[in-house]
């Protein structure tokens, strides 16, 4: 199975969608290389980056399904590996 690097990040305007993304982060834990969350007390908001090898259509599965959360925003830069 072919599989790409990336590195997804989530900015996160919506406290309520944290236990979502956390579950969704744990369901796909299998290719997630790291994480690294920082809160932006001053906003309100939290920024989350989360370095990923795995196939790309999982990739963009989880990707899609943070992006999908309310109050949540997500891009994702695949390495060209």
């Amino acid at each position: 199975m072919e599989t790409r690097v990336a590195v997804m990040s989530i900015i996160v305007e919506n406290t309520g969608s944290v236990e979502k993304i956390n579950n969704l982060l744990h369901d796909y834990s299998q290719y997630i290389i790291g994480r690294m969350g920082i809160p932006h007390r001053g906003k309100n908001i939290s920024i989350i980056s989360v370095a990923i090898d795995g196939p790309q259509d999982k990739i963009a599965a989880l990707s899609g399904k943070i992006g999908n959360l309310n109050g949540v925003n997500v891009k994702t830069a695949y390495s060209n590996f």
